[in-house]
């Protein structure tokens, strides 16, 4: 009896580890450009950031090969590349800074960034390490959402919540500072997930018909509801406006993707209307950011953040000024929320055009990953998790080029910021054991033929 031939995925683990080594070259040449464009030399540093880049890059390969051997080849590449350009800007501003203040209390950021970068490598570890099969977290659904509601109030607990420019979003825990609504991003994506495997069939049912689009039933306007109370509270309490928008952006997304009927994305952009009209009525903050995006020049005191960092898109063109050339450290928090616009001008519209690209590839093989992914729940998951660094992305970089208001989120992999490098390492992981899940093959069972009484093996 012949036996059944089986098409086995290829690891492509090879393939990783040439564009990994790619992606670490790319981050020290950009390391080595910013002190020759700056000091005139190699900086002294440029031996600890390859250094770390290649353990970073060795450690990471090694795990998903050990751990995941059938994921994705080509996302850790891409997040080491976004990573290492994130570190080369933030010692660029370093420099800068230091030079603006005369030698004098500027504390560098670009060792931080690269600890917690080293943090970051440690969570993606202990995800792989302790996710071994991501179809177990649906067992979890509910004390997520409930982790998610506490990581979210967890700002608003007095002596550990603290307010930093405008917005309670942040805990103190001794020396370290941290953001409980990145980690709350991570529980939400799974909570939904988890949620809209069960009641999807109901959500899916059409109710009246308008415009040609069948709006849900009354009856199921519910979780919409509780998710759009959920982001108003976020702003009103915590004035977040980005997280807001993230947190309602990823629910109304992923209940499309799990219904498959626009009426949700109807009733969705009816919902983000009347609670951004709200916003504005209501909210001095939010008030003050649409008119800095409506007409920033009408106060440039106020709005002289937003001026800055257009004048410096300006300034870098087409082709940008060069590394260490531009002067991004004019813009207040150029190293956090206008990293993006500080690329812009050292290395023009074309090479913030290519880190764009990264990220598209990033959600776009996040997106595959939720199309060939066998089970509902890691179908959702990945979406939501793809979907959620998509809409930070066009957040962070239509907010300071002024597509839209300014929301305060920071740039996935690049800015400074704990917090955010450490979860979204974690998302990354997801990701990865979701598509090691995905494209490894059947396990093979034994079984018997009881009339040639022979051992045959079949696939399961």
């Amino acid at each position: 009896m012949s036996q059944q031939q089986v098409l086995v995925p290829r690891k492509r683990r090879g393939a990783e580890l040439g564009l990994t080594v790619l992606a670490v070259l790319i981050g020290v040449a950009a390391y080595c450009a910013v002190g020759l464009g700056v000091e005139g030399t190699v900086p002294a540093g440029a031996l600890k950031l390859t250094g770390a880049l290649v353990a970073a890059a060795v450690v990471g390969h090694v795990i998903v090969r050990t751990l995941a051997p059938y994921a994705d080849p080509v996302l850790l590449p891409l997040v080491l590349c976004l990573n290492g350009l994130g570190l080369a800007m933030i010692y660029r501003i370093d420099l800068g800074c230091e030079d603006l203040c005369l030698g004098g209390s500027y504390q560098p950021l670009a060792n931080a960034q690269l600890m917690w970068t080293a943090i970051g490598i440690l969570a993606f570890t202990a995800v792989l390490f302790v996710i071994r099969d991501h179809r177990r977290l649906q067992g979890y659904t509910y004390t997520f959402g409930a982790a998610a509601i506490a990581l979210l109030m967890l700002p608003l607990v007095p002596g550990i919540g603290q307010t930093i420019n405008g917005a309670r979003i942040w805990i103190i825990l001794g020396p370290f500072s941290f953001q409980p609504g990145e980690a709350a991003k991570i529980c939400l994506a799974i909570f939904f997930a988890g949620y809209l495997v069960l009641k999807r069939d109901a959500l899916a049912l059409a109710g009246r018909r308008f415009a040609g689009i069948d709006l849900p039933r009354g009856r199921d306007l519910g979780p919409i509801g509780l998710g759009w109370l959920l982001s108003i509270g976020i702003l009103v309490f915590q004035r977040d406006l980005g997280s807001s928008l993230l947190f309602f952006g990823l629910f109304v997304v992923m209940l499309y993707v799990a219904t498959e009927r626009p009426g949700w994305l109807v009733v969705g952009g009816g919902l983000f209307v009347v609670g951004a009209w709200f916003g504005y009525l209501a909210f001095g903050h939010v008030r003050v950011r649409f008119d800095a995006w409506l007409d920033p020049f009408s106060d440039p005191d106020r709005n002289g953040q937003i001026i800055n960092a257009l004048f410096g898109l300006a300034h870098g063109g087409i082709l940008g000024r060069g590394w260490g050339q531009g002067s991004p450290q004019l813009t207040p928090f150029s190293f956090s929320d206008f990293i993006a616009t500080s690329m812009g001008e050292e290395i023009g519209l074309t090479g913030l055009m290519a880190i764009l690209v990264i990220y598209g590839l990033i959600v776009e093989r996040g997106l595959r990953i939720a199309l060939t992914c066998r089970d509902a729940f890691g179908k959702l998951l990945a979406a939501g998790l793809a979907i959620s660094m998509a809409l930070q992305v066009f957040v962070v970089i239509g907010g300071v080029t002024r597509l839209i208001p300014l929301t305060g989120l920071t740039t996935p992999f690049m800015a400074q910021g704990g917090s955010s490098i450490v979860m979204n390492w974690a998302i990354i992981a997801l990701l990865l054991r979701i598509s090691d899940q995905t494209r490894r093959p059947a396990p093979e069972v034994a079984s018997y033929d009881r009339d040639e009484e022979t051992q045959v093996v079949k696939l399961s």
